[in-house]
């Protein structure tokens, strides 16, 4: 067998190889950290602790007699995440191993084995998804009335062409943030609330001045970037905020006995990390909470080397305590804010590499 068949098998019957699983290996390997964790999920239903251990045991060997690819092993796990009793999970998982056949086949097959579950009506939200390409989604859920009226109100005068661009420069001008709005616009939304910091290593701050700056991509504090030229043609003013750092310790310290960072912390503690630490976390350190790496609770005092900013979620599911590591941590690694995982490896967050300390000193 040749070492790409050997590998092919691997993935096509991988029930036996998911013994030794190790999610943070492969990930430091490369791996994609998000199919990484569909990955663990399987290995915990079929290699994780259970009181149902002669289903979990024979379900291995149905797995196996059946060659459950990896793809369709996840489907599975994914297609009855939403029953609550283990007994009946067991008993659908076992009958959806039971199918013979390719993955479409067991996705058809399963709308007959898995009963619908009665999903509740979803509930009116916002989310923001990753930049690409200077561009970055939202995506908007509400009731069916308002989200009838915004549509109307947008598809107002359209003119010949697609639609969408036209729909989307009204939004724009509903919510205040074209300068061409009518005078009666409403205020709308301000742009660039709060004010993002802008990191500017020297040398690249003397190309720009220089006024070669055109390679020069700069970082910001709210997740996006600018090039050296954008940065010369934007008015910020008389003042420029600049913020000292140390090669191994990071930010200069302002140290606080109150458990509140106060606003030049906060500035400090973007500009060292201007998204959330955790691993493929997009979210901008200007709409992070300020964490403290050391809890509060646990004598952690609120000093520059003991924050970082977290998003919501992060801030919530951190291991604030390093001896019980259930989901991982984030730590203070010379001056920098980065993730730990359960198992004790060091990741860091690549989605907007233009912190301060990695323009600075390259890490």
């Amino acid at each position: 067998m040749s070492s790409f068949a050997a590998s092919v098998a691997g993935l096509t019957n991988p029930i036996e190889l998911l013994a030794s699983f190790d999610a943070q290996e492969l990930i430091s390997l490369g791996c994609k950290p998000a199919l990484m964790r569909e990955w663990a999920k399987v290995h915990k239903a079929y290699y994780g602790k259970t009181k149902f251990t002669r289903k979990q045991a024979n379900a291995i060997k149905v797995a196996r007699s059946t060659q459950k690819s990896m793809d369709q092993l996840v489907y599975i796990e994914g297609r009855i995440s939403s029953i609550e009793d283990p007994a009946e999970k067991w008993r659908l998982r076992l009958a959806l191993l039971s199918v013979p056949g390719d993955y479409e086949t067991l996705k058809r097959r399963s709308k007959d084995i898995v009963p619908e579950v009665d999903k509740p009506a979803p509930e009116p939200t916002v989310g923001f998804g990753r930049s690409r390409e200077e561009s970055r989604p939202m995506n908007v859920m509400g009731p069916d009335r308002d989200m009838a009226a915004i549509e109307y109100a947008l598809r107002q005068d359209l003119e010949d062409g697609p639609a969408g661009p036209q729909m989307y420069e009204k939004l724009m001008r509903l919510l205040g943030l074209r300068p061409d709005a009518e005078d009666d616009a409403p205020a709308g939304v301000a742009p660039a609330v709060p004010r993002p910091l802008i990191l500017i290593p020297l040398e690249e701050h003397i190309t720009i001045m220089g006024g070669d700056g055109d390679d020069v991509i700069l970082g910001l504090t709210d997740g996006t970037t600018m090039t050296g030229a954008e940065f010369l043609a934007q008015n910020f003013g008389d003042v420029l905020e600049v913020a000292m750092f140390h090669p191994q310790e990071g930010p200069v310290n302002l140290y606080d006995t109150q458990r509140f960072a106060n606003q030049k912390q906060r500035d400090l503690a973007r500009a060292t990390m201007p998204t959330c630490p955790v691993p493929d976390c997009r979210h901008a350190a200007d709409n992070c909470e300020v964490h403290h790496i050391t809890a509060w609770s646990q004598g952690g005092l609120t000093n520059m080397d003991n924050l970082a900013m977290l998003c919501r979620y992060h801030n919530r599911t951190n291991d604030d305590d390093p001896a019980k590591p259930h989901r991982g941590r984030v730590e203070n690694i010379r001056g920098t804010p980065m993730w730990r995982s359960p198992r004790g490896y060091l990741v860091p967050n690549t989605v907007h590499p233009f912190g301060a300390m990695t323009l600075l000193y390259g890490r």
